[in-house]
């Protein structure tokens, strides 16, 4: 029996519903840390995290401005591309449902490109940036987020791979198409789905 095989039949044991990972995943009670190059050092005095594309206005926040703003609080299962996942997990930051009703929108916005530190990007559609449970992340279990894990602050998308959770987010650019970045340009799938197990180019 293989490793995966093993680890998902010891799920029920566990009174843990199997439905809850996708297929080709395992569980971890660690939060393990994964990312190309150094964790970024960053200056809150000159951070800022700007929205624009097709807006009618683009903005830009400080840290402060972000952590002002109303704060929610969700517990969601994610899903690294690596095969681990994790159940249950806490965070607290501003709901991209806030986020939104702070920017108007030009006509046919379809995408979102995530902007982070040193140049990293995601895509997701519109439609998926813009689900219930989404947030931009500064706390994790009750404290603020740890640097490898994306301080000061962090997309959460549960419902897509991890890599899609932009650690050291910096902007949001509104688009009217779908562009790679920088993980999709280096071979992970365009839209990322754990349930279909879409991982890389072709699957």
């Amino acid at each position: 029996m293989s490793f995966l095989s093993r680890k998902r039949g010891d799920l029920a044991d566990k009174g843990i519903d199997p439905n809850r990972v996708p297929p080709g995943q395992y569980l971890t009670d660690r939060f393990p840390v994964l990312h190309a190059g150094v964790t970024p050092r960053v200056n809150l005095d000159t951070w800022d995290f700007r929205v624009d594309g097709l807006v009618d206005e683009p903005i830009t926040w400080s840290y402060d401005e972000i952590r002002s703003m109303p704060s929610v609080t969700r517990t969601v299962d994610i899903h690294c591309v690596t095969k681990w996942s994790k159940l249950d997990t806490i965070w607290e930051g501003v709901s991209v449902a806030e986020i939104m009703s702070r920017v108007t929108l030009r006509p046919g916005v379809t995408h979102v490109l995530v902007s982070a530190e040193h140049g990293f990007t995601a895509n997701i559609p519109l439609t998926d940036f813009t689900a219930e449970q989404n947030m931009l992340a500064y706390r994790y279990d009750g404290v603020d987020l740890e640097p490898d894990h994306g301080w000061p602050l962090r997309l959460l998308v549960p419902h897509l791979y991890f890599w899609k959770s932009v650690k050291w987010a910096r902007g949001l650019q509104f688009l009217d198409h779908d562009t790679p970045g920088f993980w999709e340009r280096n071979g992970y799938h365009m839209y990322g789905d754990p349930w279909r197990e879409q991982r890389y180019w072709g699957d």
